[in-house]
């Protein structure tokens, strides 16, 4: 068990330095088996978060989110945080301004995540696969923006 946990640290670093030495504007974490965010991974990341516009989270076993990654990855423009465990978002959500799409298909809500209403710049949501009962139609109607759902 511990050489397969070891793999998955190696193959979350090697991520992430791909990232930073390369600068590109994408950190992908899917698939690495992940519960929580690597606390870690905001120091080695950060001469480059501003440039980071894409991360993918999917396919891990988050339970949830921090506030703290929300704001720490604040010019994001896509997020896919498909097939996790996730059952609502934290507030600090509504400041990725530069937000476009988010993906939390596969996931645990039971209800609408009603802090992406107040994103502005949403395009699209994708919330297959959960067990959403009731959709607050009236603030979606005043999302401009939102043209997927």
């Amino acid at each position: 068990m511990q050489k397969r946990m070891g793999e998955a640290v190696a193959r979350v670093a090697r991520k992430v330095n791909d990232t930073v030495e390369n600068k590109t504007d994408s950190l992908d974490l899917a698939n690495c088996k992940l519960i929580a965010f690597p606390v870690g991974i905001y120091k080695a990341v950060r001469s480059v978060t501003e440039g980071i516009h894409r991360i993918s989270l999917a396919n891990n076993e988050l339970k949830s989110l921090t506030g703290r990654f929300l704001t720490t990855f604040s010019q994001l423009r896509e997020l896919n945080l498909a097939g996790n465990y996730l059952h609502r978002l934290p507030e600090e959500v509504t400041s990725l301004l530069h937000l476009r799409a988010i993906d939390l298909s596969r996931n645990r809500f039971r209800r609408f995540p009603e802090p992406l209403a107040a994103v502005a710049t949403l395009e699209t949501i994708d919330l297959e696969e959960n067990e959403i009962a009731e959709v607050p139609t009236e603030k979606l109607a005043s999302m401009a923006s939102l043209r997927t759902l």
